[in-house]
């Protein structure tokens, strides 16, 4: 049974840093496009970043780049998201994704396994 297991979340200023982790098992990990959603009260669902399986490509949204980092551990079947200058609107229930695609990885129906979610908040 494939699980991922999000961890790393908490509260955190305004400016501030976190890493979240991402830990997959039941499905051979560096063959999927592993990806971070995030979802705020009121709003949809929403792309963060992507890391190709492999490893060789990164994409990001827009509102994230040059702040966010996305990497993977193929050996840890891990991913993670370093987030720095976090800001108030960066707040949200954040998701690990996996799927098995090599484009159109910022579209949610794409992934075929998703995690619980980590909770991030950021005061101001």
């Amino acid at each position: 049974q494939v699980q991922l297991v999000e961890s790393g979340g908490g509260l955190v200023q305004s400016g501030g840093s976190l890493r979240l982790s991402c830990a997959a098992s039941g499905l051979p990990f560096s063959g999927y496009t592993m990806g971070w959603f995030r979802q705020a009260p009121g709003k949809e669902r929403e792309f963060v970043a992507a890391i190709i399986r492999g490893g060789g490509r990164l994409d990001y949204a827009d509102s994230v780049k040059g702040r966010f980092t996305i990497s993977r551990d193929n050996a840890k079947n891990t991913v993670y998201l370093q987030m720095n200058s976090l800001k108030p609107e960066d707040a949200a229930v954040y998701y690990c994704a996996a799927g098995y695609l090599g484009s159109s990885f910022y579209t949610p129906n794409k992934y075929a396994y998703w995690g619980q979610g980590t909770q991030v908040t950021v005061s101001s």
